[in-house]
């Protein structure tokens, strides 16, 4: 078992940014610039486009269902093509179906455009995922895992909105063919990263991972807190009263950059403390953060509030994945980032659906009310689990 006194440590703390390293930062940030400037682009040209409000659900729902689909079939694909293949096609489908919608702007292409993306979107998450923590030494691993969580969460942060002003103010080719460039963009950054290959075909399903409570537990305590997100990002806007969108945009925008920094900074202390100390925390700070959502005509409660929530959140991510990394062997860590990024968007998905119901009997504040206190919940068997010795991975570095 690895120790934990500081004589473990190196004397020196060497540099985590090595050259392959700052390649695959590169290429994940290209790759996710593809899909943030399109992401909230594309339901509103479906909605411009068909007249159908209706449209903007079923461009972000196809997208969504063949993300899902596509991260289960994933694992066997790296498996075959390794690594590098596989994320350069992940970045192509991303970026460059975008074009089709110049030619051919109908409903039909728009859903397989979306579809596409969602391909796209899985490949490379998955695979981005599993290659991480291959890149950076053992005892440094969940602080490169925040690196790289920096290195995705970036361009959300900026392209997104910047998208919606590109296309508002030029028009939606403009941002469909800045799509297909940075694909360009993708591929040359692509051909640089680590020739990395996975190993064999699985021999484990996703289903039989998830049957080991060391995998099942932080995997569905990290799905609480996408729920929670999925909730927010589909609904704080509709909850403000009516002229403070403002404040719902700001909110957003400030959660997106904690959870950005949380990321970072959960990684460098669950170096030292270990990672499986720090989820209970992070759930904590969830839900007091969607305690502020309560009072959705408060506006500090509301900034306050996606502000601890979002430092929450990117602990959530960070502890979540270290821990299930560390408690996997080296031959599993295809299937446990499927599991871990289907519980990123099952969660938001089945939030923002199931609130949806909710919200419609109970209204918004006391519906926030609840995800409150079912985050609050959470923290019970988070804390539980922190006792969970590491499994496999740490075995075997050791033998």
């Amino acid at each position: 078992m690895r120790k934990t006194d500081d004589t473990s440590r190196p004397l020196h703390r060497e540099s985590l940014l090595t050259r392959p390293v700052w390649w695959f930062l590169i290429f994940s940030l290209v790759a996710n610039s593809s899909l943030s400037l399109l992401f909230a682009v594309l339901p509103l040209f479906a909605e411009e486009t068909t007249g159908l409000a209706l449209a903007a659900g079923l461009a972000t729902g196809a997208m969504m269902l063949a993300t899902v689909i596509v991260e289960l079939g994933t694992p066997r694909l790296m498996s075959a093509l390794g690594y590098r293949r596989v994320m350069e096609i992940g970045v192509v489908l991303m970026g460059l179906p975008a074009l089709v919608l110049i030619a051919f702007p109908n409903l039909a292409t728009i859903l397989a455009v979306a579809a596409a993306r969602g391909a796209g979107l899985a490949i490379t998450v998955v695979a981005g995922t599993a290659l991480a923590p291959q890149l950076f030494p053992s005892h440094r691993r969940a602080e490169g895992l925040g690196i790289y969580g920096v290195a995705v969460s970036i361009p959300a942060i900026a392209l997104l909105p910047l998208g919606l002003w590109l296309a508002e103010r030029y028009g939606f080719d403009l941002v469909f063919a800045s799509a297909a460039g940075l694909t360009v963009a993708g591929l040359a950054t692509g051909r640089m990263l680590p020739t990395i290959h996975p190993g064999a075909k699985p021999t484990h399903s996703i289903a039989a991972e998830l049957r080991d409570p060391t995998i099942a537990r932080p995997t569905i305590i990290f799905g609480v807190s996408t729920l929670a997100i999925g909730i927010l990002v589909t609904y704080l806007a509709l909850a403000v009263p009516e002229g403070s969108r403002n404040v719902a945009a700001i909110g957003l925008f400030v959660q997106a950059v904690c959870t950005t920094a949380a990321r970072w900074g959960t990684g460098r202390l669950g170096d030292r403390i270990g990672s499986h100390r720090l989820l209970a925390p992070a759930m904590l700070l969830c839900a007091i953060g969607m305690l502020g959502i309560v009072t959705p005509g408060n506006t500090l409660t509301v900034i306050g509030g996606m502000a601890i929530f979002g430092f929450g959140l990117g602990g959530a991510q960070n502890a979540s994945l270290a821990v299930l990394f560390e408690r996997a062997p080296p031959d599993r860590i295809a299937q446990v980032s499927v599991i871990w990024n289907l519980a990123y968007d099952a969660g938001m998905g089945i939030g923002a659906v199931g609130f949806g119901v909710l919200s419609g009997v109970t209204g918004y504040p006391l519906g926030f009310a609840i995800v409150a206190a079912i985050l609050f919940a959470s923290v019970i068997p988070s804390w539980l689990d922190r006792t969970q010795p590491e499994t496999a991975m740490v075995q075997s570095e050791a033998a």
